[in-house]
């Protein structure tokens, strides 16, 4: 039998809080700051905001409001926390705004939209490699934290080409639907008061979540909540559908069209009623098809709303849907449809729910 690799694998060591290793001072905060900039910013922070504001050719006030936008923390003074390719990034994405002329409010949306994403990102990813190391070497946490840190110069640059690579074909895919679902928009009449995106949208909630994780250290609920996370997220995107957003026990999707959502719904309701399947606890799920509007990576209209309340009335391991929706899917055969007792929804008066399910195929 092979050995295996990891056996008797020496565990790496990272410097004590209180000290090197084997007692000896700990390294010079000043040398490990400067080599992890050098790595991960291209170089020393050589640049006071004034001077920032110089480089990049823009006025001090846009700076900041760009480091705002970006979700960083602005020093004040004379301290030197810039570097030469922050002004170079900053001079770059001020003549995009000028040849695309974006005004304030477009390209603050765009520049929110890198940072608010990117700092999950990147505390997602931090933590992945800490429960990583955790379990691989058996540290504590701080020990992990440490090890992270000291390994971060020779991570960054895998985990940044995969961030690109990720990022391409993501707008490739946005694209592809984009082309297909407006290539014909020019000869139609659009009615500029609705709102623009026909789309299913529907929520996956965790039944008794709160019963479920009653009791769970941290690390067993982040570990709860990741696995609900990663196997909605899989069984949506096997159906053809997209995760818009996960809200602490629910998830938001979206799917282009009818069908394809109740696939998406079913799939959910299926996957939480398997007992094999610890992955994803017993959900309640609600499909509504209407206009959308997206922000932000968000969706909102009133579909959302009645869709949001639809998932509150669902029985665990079932599939609500409005009576409109109901009619859509009525004529495919694949799909059979329950007429629930109407309900009264507070903000919404009286509603219809309808229970989806699969046809009997005997």
């Amino acid at each position: 039998m092979p050995a295996d690799p990891e056996q008797n694998e020496p565990v790496p060591t990272a410097p004590s809080p209180n000290g090197g290793e084997g007692g000896e001072p700990a390294p010079d905060t000043e040398a490990t700051e400067a080599v992890l900039d050098e790595a991960l910013l291209g170089g020393p922070r050589t640049l006071t905001v004034e001077r920032l504001a110089e480089r990049a050719g823009v006025d001090e006030q846009r700076v900041r409001a760009y480091w705002q936008a970006l979700g960083l923390p602005l020093t004040e003074g004379e301290e030197h926390a810039f570097t030469e390719k922050d002004a170079q990034a900053l001079a770059d994405v001020f003549a995009f705004a000028e040849t695309e002329r974006l005004d304030d409010r477009a390209l603050t949306t765009l520049i929110r939209s890198t940072g608010h994403t990117t700092e999950r990102l990147v505390l997602w990813q931090v933590e992945a490699l800490v429960e990583h190391l955790t379990r691989r070497f058996d540290l504590d946490d701080t020990s992990a934290r440490l090890l992270v840190l000291d390994r971060l110069p020779e991570l960054a640059p895998v985990l940044e080409e995969q961030l690109l690579h990720a990022w391409r074909r993501q707008l490739a895919a946005v694209a592809g639907r984009f082309a297909v679902e407006f290539s014909d928009a020019r000869a139609t009449a659009v009615d500029e008061h609705e709102l623009p995106l026909p789309r299913a949208v529907g929520f996956a909630d965790i039944v008794s979540f709160t019963q479920r994780t009653r009791g769970l250290g941290s690390s067993e609920l982040a570990e709860f909540v990741q696995l609900f996370e990663t196997s909605a997220r899989d069984v949506i995107t096997a159906a053809g559908g997209r995760v818009v957003k996960t809200i602490g026990d629910a998830v938001l999707y979206v799917a282009d069209d009818v069908a394809t959502g109740a696939r998406v719904a079913l799939g959910l309701a299926a996957a939480g009623g398997r007992e094999e399947d610890v992955d994803v606890p017993p959900v309640r799920v609600s499909l509504v098809w209407g206009r959308v509007l997206s922000r932000f990576g968000d969706v909102f209209g009133p579909s959302v709303n009645l869709a949001a309340r639809l998932v509150d009335i669902a029985e665990p391991t079932t599939v609500l849907v409005d009576r409109q929706t109901a009619g859509l899917l009525a004529s495919d055969q694949r799909f059979a449809l329950t007429a629930q007792p109407e309900t009264e929804v507070q903000g919404l008066g009286t509603i219809e729910p309808v229970r989806l399910q699969w046809a009997y195929r005997g």
